[in-house]
């Protein structure tokens, strides 16, 4: 009788919770709006103003490391111009990722993948955003392995549908999501469309969507939702935007602003 109660209770407060109440928020290149992005320092305070996940750009190096920076050459982050890929861990270490932020950040530089999983306290999850090819997954598995983290603690994401297809071969026990912008066609319609959308995430065994937030609809999440995925977006620095998309069915807000968003959200909580 008491765990017929205790499991009625339980189902009621679930039913009660609005999916503004379940969103995650996912600090964008760590909290990459107050610290240079793709740093040790980023993660860090993005873990420090609350946010729920990390998320990471990571290309395979020249020496068969893994590193975490966004873009394919080092010229926008700092005072030499490599070819991410081209080049050692060694050399790209030598770099300053952090001066072009401030002088505070003078003298930041690149982490290894190892590194930004050494910072991931229980209970956070990191996403990886996946820069290179399918050729970057063995070392991946490697990195996963020494990790000493859960499961679902990591995640992967990738524009690459191929990468998601042969990582949940290998690994389904983690969740993958492919990414995609939005667009208009010539006619007006959104592309890729749900049903072309949903058709990849069948095909490559993905757990979901993840998508940029300036064309979404509530009926374009819907339809992901209602063919079994889930739906994420980035990248969302508007609170009131954020809170629309939660709304919707969004299961994790990717934001350059962490704390911005978390004390929104809780302050909307409060009020309702």
């Amino acid at each position: 009788m008491h765990r017929l109660l205790f499991f009625a209770v339980a189902m009621l407060i679930a039913a009660c919770q609005s999916p503004n109440d379940q969103v995650m928020i996912v600090a964008h290149r760590g909290a990459s709006h107050d610290a240079p992005e793709n740093t040790i320092p980023a993660f860090l305070l993005a873990l420090e103003q609350g946010a729920d996940a990390i998320e990471g750009d990571f290309f395979l190096t020249a020496d068969n490391e893994i590193v975490c920076i966004h873009d394919a050459r080092t010229g926008r982050v700092s005072d030499m111009d490599l070819v991410v890929e081209e080049s050692t861990l060694e050399e790209l270490r030598q770099l300053d990722v952090g001066s072009w932020k401030g002088a505070q950040w003078a003298g930041t530089g690149m982490p290894a993948l190892s590194e930004v999983f050494a910072l991931v306290p229980p209970g956070i999850r990191i996403f990886l955003d996946i820069k290179s090819g399918p050729q970057i997954l063995p070392r991946l598995y490697e990195e996963i392995e020494n990790s000493g983290l859960d499961d679902d603690q990591v995640v992967l994401i990738a524009f690459n549908a191929e990468v998601v297809r042969q990582f949940k071969e290998k690994r389904p026990q983690h969740k993958a999501y492919w990414l995609s912008g939005l667009s208009l066609d010539d006619d007006g319609n959104v592309t890729p469309s749900p049903g072309s959308a949903i058709e990849t995430l069948k095909r490559i065994g993905a757990d979901g969507f993840s998508s940029h937030h300036g064309l979404i609809t509530k009926e374009y999440i819907e339809q992901v939702l209602d063919a079994g995925f889930e739906y994420h977006v980035w990248t969302v620095n508007d609170p009131e935007r954020a809170w629309e998309l939660a709304g919707y069915g969004a299961m994790s807000i990717t934001t350059d602003v962490p704390l911005t968003v978390r004390e929104f959200f809780e302050n909307k909580r409060l009020r309702q």
